[in-house]
């Protein structure tokens, strides 16, 4: 199966061979003791690559090229994805395309919280302050999440004026043609209206302008990381040292 191949195997070559590697040795039976050469032949899957060439190391399988994974329906799940699209549109119209409407929030963490992006719906102090029912939402277009707490006045006022935004454009359709409601659209508005494709108000990032200002004493005397871990210090040491604090007036007392 394997090539053999011939090497001198003189007293002064050392061999390192493998517990599994068979050798022969081939010598005179009168003149084996008396003195070398002596010849091995080693199987030629033991011998090194020639020249400056990679050692052929593959991990295949059997069969291997049965489980190779191929592209080929990607133009067809394209038509698909796009035949999809399309079937939705007609099958959700006259609403947006794109689903309710979704908050504006910021990412969790140091790395994403500077940043905003869609959440997953409004809470009920957003739509109490846009003067939305919580279960008349839902069926005008807009996501709700009765989890979600506020924790800042910013982002607060944000969602509730994107919420009087989307109130103000927003087209209503009667659920019965002939008997229209208070809060439905008139003919006219209804006769205009088209159907929303792509995104809807987008969530767009506004960039700060730059002011240059010339940089004073004061200035570099502030450290700014020191301050923050400072800050986050005082924070986590918070509950010992007022429960310190409270020990220590106890004893006072006494």
């Amino acid at each position: 199966m394997y090539k053999n191949r011939k090497v001198d195997f003189r007293p002064e070559c050392h061999f390192i061979l493998r517990s599994n590697m068979k050798i022969t040795i081939e010598a005179d039976t009168k003149s084996f003791f008396k003195r070398p050469p002596y010849h091995i032949y080693l199987p030629q899957r033991y011998e090194m690559v020639k020249h400056n060439n990679v050692i052929p190391n593959g991990h295949f399988k059997k069969h291997w090229q049965n489980y190779v994974k191929t592209w080929f329906n990607q133009p067809a799940r394209k038509t698909r994805r796009r035949v999809a699209r399309q079937k939705k549109a007609v099958k959700v119209f006259p609403r947006p395309t794109s689903g309710p409407l979704r908050p504006i929030v910021h990412g969790q963490t140091l790395k994403y919280n500077m940043k905003v992006r869609a959440g997953r719906g409004f809470s009920l102090e957003e739509l109490k302050g846009a003067g939305i029912p919580k279960k008349l939402a839902p069926t005008i277009g807009i996501a709700v999440d009765h989890r979600r707490r506020n924790k800042s006045l910013e982002g607060l006022q944000t969602n509730v004026q994107r919420l009087k935004t989307y109130k103000a454009k927003l087209v209503v359709f009667p659920r019965r043609a002939g008997k229209p409601k208070n809060d439905d659209s008139t003919a006219v508005e209804l006769a205009s209206a088209t159907q929303v494709t792509g995104d809807f108000m987008p969530i767009t990032r506004e960039r700060p302008e730059i002011e240059l200002v010339k940089v004073t004493n004061e200035m570099k005397s502030v450290k700014a990381y020191q301050k923050l871990r400072l800050e986050r210090t005082n924070k986590r040491h918070m509950g010992k040292r007022l429960k310190r604090a409270a020990e220590a007036e106890k004893e006072e007392k006494k």
